[in-house]
């Protein structure tokens, strides 16, 4: 089955969000929030993007809240940089995309419409543009988040990055 889903930014950024941090109440499991986390460890939660440009787009991110890359302490930017290591393997073992799209968005005007600092990796693929994207201004995703997270959660429990 296929999915349209409307990818209108600014729409969605200007609309009212629900109090507190997202990525905080996924990390401390709250009630109400759909649990998307694939992977974590100490420092870092590796969690599925509930509006994914294509399968497989995480996001990375500190369990500790901060705001900007410039406050991560050593040992979480080590973990966040060995969870991303572990994720584009992962994703290239799965996926096989040819390429990827990895950043952080830090502030309103930059689109972070979640302002914990969490890290996107988009994997990306030959001529992904299609006729719905041209003309409906919406993005066809080729496979239902529940299959992504069951195969990711699966696969980041057996690979190991040393």
């Amino acid at each position: 089955m296929n999915y349209f889903f409307n990818f209108e930014k600014l729409a969605y950024l200007r609309t009212p969000k629900a109090k507190g941090c997202i990525l905080c109440s996924l990390r401390d499991g709250s009630p109400g929030v759909t649990d998307t986390v694939v992977y974590r460890t100490e420092h870092t939660a590796v969690s599925l993007n509930l509006y994914p440009y294509n399968p497989g787009h995480l996001l990375i991110f500190p369990l500790r809240h901060v705001e900007d890359i410039r406050e991560l302490h050593r040992e979480e930017r080590e973990s966040l940089n060995a969870a991303v290591d572990r994720a584009l393997t992962i994703l290239d073992s799965l996926y096989t995309p040819s390429g990827y799209n990895l950043g952080f968005n830090m502030g309103l005007e930059a689109g972070a419409s979640i302002q914990h600092l969490h890290m996107h990796l988009i994997p990306r693929y030959p001529r992904e543009l299609g006729i719905a994207e041209l003309l409906g201004g919406k993005r066809v995703l080729v496979e239902d988040i529940n299959r992504t997270r069951e195969r990711l959660l699966a696969a980041f429990a057996h690979v190991r990055i040393e």
